[in-house]
């Protein structure tokens, strides 16, 4: 199934971009998904941590993904 993505930060300058279509098997978690982005991107691996947000919620890990809804990816921040 197809999922929109979008990305914030150094996960956008890892990317080269701010949007992107992935694909996933049916019924796959946030964790499924973060194991495929990792593979497509490895240098999300060295990311401390990401958040999801799903079509504006925070989600975590066993969240179940269902056919085109937005994936946002939120890298660690720091502030100053």
């Amino acid at each position: 199934m197809k999922l929109n993505i979008v990305l914030f930060g150094i996960a956008k300058d890892i990317a080269g971009t701010s949007r992107i279509d992935m694909e996933v098997e049916e019924k796959a978690t946030i964790a499924n998904f973060k194991t495929k982005l990792i593979n497509r991107f490895p240098e999300m691996e060295k990311l401390a941590s990401l958040a999801f947000a799903v079509d504006t919620e925070y989600v975590n890990d066993d969240y179940v993904l269902r056919e085109n809804e937005e994936v946002v990816i939120i890298p660690p921040v720091s502030g100053g």
